[in-house]
């Protein structure tokens, strides 16, 4: 048993009781100044927090800060530091999470401000509510995206009230998981950064291909003499659906999560019928983050014509894997400069070194290794994160589970 298990036991031999959050804080919201105060951002001097910025999970300091008479145009109040932020909205994942403010504050009306009475630490509060994410949206009214909390929500949703003793002891030793995991993620990331520093230096290296290096192996041509430039059959807006058989990647969800899908006998006619990549290809962007390379591995999906190109290129020649690492350096320009789109011509006419397929696959096995040091989570850096992070709510969730009162 440890020594919080012996304080409890000591303290509350019969449980622990549970309270509204307004029963031991005071609970108000935000407000976003008035639309007819001119640039109320300009020259801010108020710290003003949105629901966006809740993940900071400690906030020291606000993105934004509003002027005085912006602050005076609007209901929103001044929150003391040492309070607790709640979304009550906010895109994605963010309603229900849960931040502690080390500054005084306002806020806009996505959030509620809880100020703790004397029965309550700000942050032992904070720490229970991490707790409680799941919970806090399963009570929202309505759901998905338009679900949202209020002010009574959080007033009369039930947390523990141990003695201020045991509050205190159990932050200090939450405290301490959630530095080390900072400490650790900060110089993870500098190892991070020096690592992506270091494989640009060698991918750089090992793709610049100078005269002495290329004069008698490696010889020089363009994409449009290594293949052919192909894309998917168009597919229209009434062809797809929110869900659906099969994903259809569009440019602005190419590389994330598809947010259309299109019918499975539509896809297996156009993928019969029309161009359609290999597995292994190298995907290109032509239209929004420009020159944007994926490998297409070859999943049930569908891409957006002329926005996702890619290269019907013969692998006796230059290999997919090889292309996709040189992708990497190619810089996409017109004869009048940086573009915004990327034509087929702009494609065609690129020069690119084509070395022996040995020499292509030692490059790829060099590069393929640091790619994965530096960015696969499963034996990368940030697998460490994770790990740490999923010690701290180990022992939150431990600590933090409190029998109740009768």
């Amino acid at each position: 048993m440890s020594r919080i298990d012996k304080l409890i036991a000591k303290l509350c031999p019969n449980g622990v009781e549970f309270k509204g959050i307004g029963e031991i804080a005071d609970c108000y919201g935000g407000a976003t100044p008035a639309s007819g105060v001119p640039a109320y951002w300009e020259n801010g001097t108020i710290p003003w927090m949105s629901s966006g910025e809740v993940n900071k999970r400690t906030v020291n300091d606000t993105d934004q800060k509003i002027t005085q008479a912006a602050y005076d145009s609007c209901s929103t109040k001044m929150v003391p530091p040492n309070a607790v932020v709640i979304a009550l909205a906010g895109q994605g994942k963010t309603r229900g999470m849960a931040a502690r403010t080390r500054l005084a504050l306002c806020t806009n009306q996505s959030l509620c401000s809880v100020v703790c009475k004397e029965s309550m630490s700000s942050d032992f509060l904070y720490h229970y509510l991490q707790t409680q994410y799941q919970e806090l949206r399963s009570v929202s009214s309505g759901a998905g995206a338009r679900g949202g909390l209020n002010l009574q929500m959080i007033r009369v949703y039930r947390v523990p009230v141990p003695p201020l003793e045991i509050q205190r002891k159990i932050v200090k030793v939450l405290d301490v998981f959630m530095e080390l995991e900072a400490e650790l993620e900060a110089e993870l990331k500098a190892e991070l950064k020096a690592r992506r520093k270091q494989y640009k230096h060698c991918r750089d290296s090992l793709l610049t291909f100078d005269a002495i290096r290329e004069r008698e192996t490696v010889r020089w041509a363009t994409l449009g003499e290594i293949g052919q430039i192909c894309m998917c059959k168009r597919i229209f807006k009434h062809e797809t659906a929110p869900e659906g058989d099969i994903p259809f990647y569009k440019i602005g969800t190419f590389g994330g999560t598809p947010d259309a899908h299109i019918p499975r006998k539509l896809y297996e006619d156009y993928r019969e019928r029309y161009s359609f990549p290999k597995k292994g290809d190298i995907l290109l962007s032509a239209a929004g983050t420009i020159g944007r390379a994926i490998p297409y591995d070859g999943n049930p999906a569908y891409f957006q014509d002329s926005n996702i190109v890619w290269i019907d290129n013969d692998e006796s020649l230059i290999t997919n894997k090889f292309l996709f690492h040189w992708y990497q350096i190619v810089e996409w320009t017109t004869d009048s400069g940086t573009i915004k789109r990327l034509y087929n011509e702009n494609i065609r006419r690129t020069k690119l070194p084509i070395p022996p397929l040995a020499e292509q696959a030692r490059i790829v096995a060099i590069l393929d290794k640091f790619d994965a040091l530096t960015n696969d989570l499963s034996e990368g850096l940030p697998a460490e994160i994770t790990a740490r992070r999923q010690q701290y709510e180990h022992y939150r969730d431990r600590l933090l589970t409190f029998q109740e009162a009768a």
